[in-house]
């Protein structure tokens, strides 16, 4: 058959892709702009070879084989087949298992079957040259491509270059047209200005024997600089007081909340320390919560509608296409995703005020439901099947921010009258 196939060992292209461009194999160290990288292997694979495409291969490891991101982003683009094997974690560093033999048993079905007449390898593992060999033998040309190496020596075995029947070198000017070095200099930007009232919670002063006490109990740590007087203006002169430093998050932590905030919402009363028998969560309006309750939080919380209320079996088919097809997963998105289907569907702007006056805390019935979201997209942490606390914090960043966004697009809602403001 005269068609092409490219077969893609990611560990291999991306790996030395960062060792040329940052300096060490780290994935972490490079962005990709994969359309772009799955472009320039069809291009480039049509023209060494000049046959059609019939398909790019894309091999790579993942925990427990659960696609990640960019495994949802690649595996929807035309042409584009993602083959995962697992991906362990052995003396602090991540190895993949069963991406060679993967890769073995698709390069010698492709051959025997006649499938291509050619096949484009991207990768550096001697571990394939049987199946380059048997590739061979059943009369496909194959193309060894390797990643400029950083040190200008061979990346690749060189029995695997000694028996391939072409050989091409993707340099640095090839590689940077998708890849880039992420810049460490702005990894860690000067956070943004926090919201007035977080910050007024964060500076309101707290008596010492009262911080004193909670730090011994273990219900709100010790930290320096959450107690004592207000924090002082802006130094650039925004007139917004500082979070201290100590604190080291622009949004406050649930306890950072919960020691601080009064339960009437005055940031200038200290707040008393938690009933026996409370529970401490983020997506409450306050720190602690009665867990005697019965939903355990307020009746105007309890009012808000999940998503799942409002949306019907129609919108959920075309929810879980467009997670599949288009949603690539990141958790800072995967927030932005669920905020924009629960506002396009709300009834009434009035739960769209109420919600946001909570700000940074949601509810914690929606809250629950947006994580639960997250995890479709392969977020969990393996170790206990728990959402990692950067991707939490990511996640809700995502959805505040598409709230933000949206509600000040919004027209005004109509003024509430007490005593009549809900909507049934």
């Amino acid at each position: 058959m005269d068609r092409c196939v490219v077969l893609v060992d990611a560990g291999y292209l991306l790996g030395a892709a960062a060792s040329l461009l940052a300096g060490e194999p780290s994935r972490s160290r490079i962005t990709v702009d994969h359309a772009s990288l799955i472009q320039g292997l069809r291009e480039g694979a049509e023209a060494d070879t000049a046959q059609p495409l019939l398909r790019i291969y894309w091999f790579d490891g993942a925990p427990d084989r659960v696609p990640q991101p960019e495994h949802r982003r690649l595996r929807v683009m035309p042409r584009v087949t993602v083959r995962l094997g697992a991906l362990t974690r052995s003396d602090g560093r991540w190895a993949q298992k069963g991406v060679d033999a993967a890769m073995h048993a698709e390069l010698t079905e492709l051959a025997r079957n006649r499938a291509c007449s050619d096949v484009v390898l991207v990768t550096g593992d001697g571990d394939l040259l049987p199946g380059l060999m048997s590739a061979k033998e059943h009369g496909v040309a194959v193309h060894l491509w390797a990643v400029q190496a950083a040190d200008g020596d061979y990346n690749q075995s060189e029995d695997l270059v000694a028996e391939a029947d072409e050989r091409r070198v993707l340099d640095r000017s090839w590689i940077t047209r998708a890849v880039r070095a992420k810049d460490l200099t702005g990894l860690c930007p000067p956070p943004p200005a926090p919201r007035p009232e977080i910050a007024a919670i964060l500076s309101a002063p707290l008596p010492e024997a009262a911080l004193a006490e909670a730090a011994r109990n273990g219900t709100v740590p010790a930290v320096s600089g959450l107690a004592g007087p207000a924090a002082p203006e802006n130094p650039a002169g925004t007139g917004t007081p500082s979070v201290p430093a100590a604190a080291g998050r622009t949004v406050p932590t649930p306890k950072d909340l919960a020691g601080l905030r009064p339960p009437g919402g005055t940031a200038t009363v200290p707040s008393p320390l938690p009933p026996a028998g409370s529970a401490l969560r983020w997506s409450s309006d306050k720190g602690w919560i009665d867990r005697g309750g019965p939903l355990g939080e307020p009746a105007e919380t309890a009012s808000l509608p999940t998503l799942a209320q409002l949306t019907s079996a129609e919108q959920r088919w075309a929810d879980r296409e467009e997670d599949i097809t288009t949603v690539g997963g990141d958790p800072f998105e995967v927030g932005q995703v669920f905020a924009r289907r629960w506002m396009e569907r709300l009834p009434e702007n009035v739960h769209l005020q109420k919600l946001s006056i909570m700000y940074p805390r949601i509810p914690h019935r929606i809250d629950g439901e947006l994580l639960r979201y997250a995890a479709r997209f392969g977020l969990l942490a393996h170790k206990d099947d728990q959402i990692d606390e950067h991707d939490r914090y990511a996640i809700r960043a995502g959805f505040w921010r598409e709230i933000d966004v949206r509600a000040a697009a919004a027209p005004a809602a109509a003024p509430v009258t007490p005593g009549v403001g809900e909507v049934p």
